[in-house]
């Protein structure tokens, strides 16, 4: 009878193990595909956080693709066009919103991002700074990075045409105009050296300050009228068309990027647009220059005339997921991005961007990062980026009349009315 009891017991004991090891099962094999634009910087961090969380993720594969960032955003929109987008991407927000308008993108799950609840992660982040990933309370991305342009001077180029940087760089757009026609270099029509020349085709970004520096915006503060006042937006068409091939020769969207120029320090660009994370790569490919006292940052200009003190847009490049993905594929996803997300100084300090997080933007490490007084306070001087369902579209238009103006020699009244009517057609069919 006792060795019944025992035997019967044994078995008690051994069937809930086994249902419970039966019920266990092991996580699907998942297959991330991440795309994501060019940071040399940034892809040596990237390829280590992913490589060290595939060591505790062993069911999980990342195929990583990178592109500059102007074709990533083609190649993302034409891959959801075709229902084939990316597990995970960022862009800017302006270009991220149309997917979240479009319901494609999946709401963030915030225990495997590894937060315990929404309000810990709305928490963890600077007051504002999520506000353009959420609709209807719900929390479409993660801020890779938060950033804002000033103008980053090559003095160098400055010296070398009889010029003081630290008096005679730009303050306004007026003197940029003045500068830069001191500066260029050219072999008959052609700019062997710029001055200064804009972040084409981010006129979002960079330009529509400019307009509302004048007294226009982009629409009416109860959103019915778009490219609002007439007198601010052919002010500043005119001085483009001015700037362009057909007035003073002074740049265009045709040559390279600036930006992508001021890194190598060969005397054929002295201004450029662009962000606190330009430090990392100037010292990534030059470190010489970087080392250097021949460069600065400054505040971006505004117009002598200007009615409104504005500074070029912030925006967020947001890590998104497919909301097409199965389950276990989009945990796998969040538990990426939280995974390399939760390094934020590592991301500033290698690669000079900003996560806004409270803790990192608190940091004495932010703090002591050079020219970010400038950023900070060109920060203060600015907006968050327009962002909604035809963004894009929105500025693909603007770009039309900037491209009408400086290389078509489209006259600015002309221009400033097709592109108003064009933009009220979008906003009027939403």
């Amino acid at each position: 009878m006792k060795k019944i009891l025992l035997t019967m017991l044994v078995i008690l004991m051994i069937v809930p193990s086994f249902v419970f090891a039966q019920g266990e099962k092991e996580d699907e094999n998942v297959t991330i595909e991440f795309w994501t634009h060019e940071d040399a910087n940034r892809q040596k961090l990237e390829d280590r956080y992913i490589s060290e969380f595939i060591e505790t993720h062993p069911n999980v594969s990342v195929n990583v693709t990178r592109q500059s960032s102007t074709k990533m955003i083609e190649l993302v929109q034409t891959a959801f066009a075709a229902g084939e987008g990316p597990t995970i991407f960022n862009l800017s927000i302006n270009d991220e919103y149309p997917f979240m308008a479009a319901e494609v993108v999946a709401p963030v799950d915030f225990k495997a991002a590894g937060y315990t609840s929404k309000d810990s992660l709305v928490d963890s982040y600077v007051a504002g700074m999520l506000d353009p990933v959420v609709i209807d309370g719900e929390i479409y991305g993660l801020p890779l990075e938060l950033t804002n342009w000033c103008i980053y001077v090559n003095k160098n180029v400055f010296r070398d045409a009889g010029l003081n940087p630290d008096t005679d760089y730009p303050k306004t757009w007026e003197e940029m105009f003045e500068v830069s026609k001191k500066l260029v270099v050219r072999e008959g029509e052609i700019l062997t050296r710029r001055g200064y020349d804009f972040r084409y085709p981010y006129y979002l970004e960079s330009m529509v300050p400019m307009v509302e520096q004048l007294g226009g915006s982009l629409f009416s503060e109860d959103g019915t009228e778009a490219i609002v006042g007439e007198e601010g937006w052919i002010g500043w068409l005119t001085y483009m068309q001015k700037w362009g091939p057909n007035g003073e020769n002074l740049g265009s969207p045709t040559y390279k990027n600036a930006r992508k120029l001021f890194n190598s320090n060969n005397n054929d660009i002295s201004m450029a647009t662009t962000g606190l994370y330009q430090q990392a790569r100037i010292n990534h490919d030059n470190p010489d220059f970087y080392n250097s006292d021949d460069w600065m940052v400054v505040p971006y200009p505004k117009f002598e005339n200007a009615v409104k003190d504005v500074a070029a847009c912030y925006y967020g490049h947001y890590y998104m997921v497919n909301d097409s993905e199965n389950d276990a594929t989009k945990k796998a996803a969040w538990q990426l991005i939280g995974y390399m997300l939760s390094h934020g100084e590592e991301y500033l300090t290698n690669v000079n961007i900003i996560q806004p997080t409270k803790a990192l933007m608190n940091s004495d490490t932010y703090h002591n990062m050079p020219f970010s007084e400038v950023f900070t306070t060109d920060f203060e001087r600015g907006h968050v980026v327009y962002f909604g369902a035809n963004s894009t579209e929105i500025q693909n238009l603007i770009r039309n009349a900037v491209e009408g103006v400086m290389l078509q020699n489209v006259e600015p009244a002309q221009a400033y009315r097709q592109l108003k009517n064009s933009v009220q057609e979008l906003i009027d069919e939403e």
